[in-house]
């Protein structure tokens, strides 16, 4: 017995020292990956915009459901392992820029993420940066020191390169 309160002693202030981290992390975070494909700067753009296309090649979505467009811009719903992310486009510069904002402040994260595709020799260059933000102080200490801040680009950039069939490598 007296172990056991002694390991739930030492867990709750492992919890607590956990929280206390996270409590002293900003809120907010910026993030960029840049990766280079064999593609032309149009062939890149098609494939982040063909929004109903992205279940075939993101690993970690499951599904997507198109909402109404706002201004003449996309908004659609990613079904994810974690559960659903609505999102709208804010900016749309065909083939070269394009900002994709969380649509909710629902959920315990936000923020947004910035395309940007540059010509290359060979092929074309994407940047992608995340302007984003944790709420709670467990999903920050989380997200700093377990999953890092840009594991969900450099993922997001490793599909894309898969679905030309390349190995993408990305870059801060």
């Amino acid at each position: 017995m007296k172990w056991v309160l002694i390991i739930l002693g030492a867990l709750v202030v492992l919890m607590a020292v956990v929280w206390a981290i996270g409590a002293a992390l900003p809120r907010e975070h910026t993030a960029t990956r840049i990766a280079r494909y064999k593609q032309p700067p149009e062939k890149i753009w098609a494939a982040i915009t063909e929004i109903d296309a992205f279940p075939q090649w993101r690993k970690d979505m499951k599904s997507v459901k198109r909402m109404a467009e706002r201004d003449d811009k996309p908004a659609w719903v990613e079904t994810l392992s974690m559960g659903e992310m609505p999102l709208r486009v804010q900016e749309w510069s065909a083939p070269v820029r394009m900002v994709v904002r969380i649509d909710t402040d629902d959920l315990p994260f936000g923020g947004a993420w910035i395309y940007e595709i540059a010509p290359a020799e060979g092929g074309a260059t994407l940047r992608i940066t995340e302007n984003g933000f944790v709420k709670p102080p467990l999903f920050r200490f989380m997200s700093r020191y377990v999953f890092g801040y840009a594991s969900t680009l450099e993922q997001y950039l490793k599909d894309l390169g898969k679905k030309f069939g390349e190995e993408a490598t990305p870059q801060p």
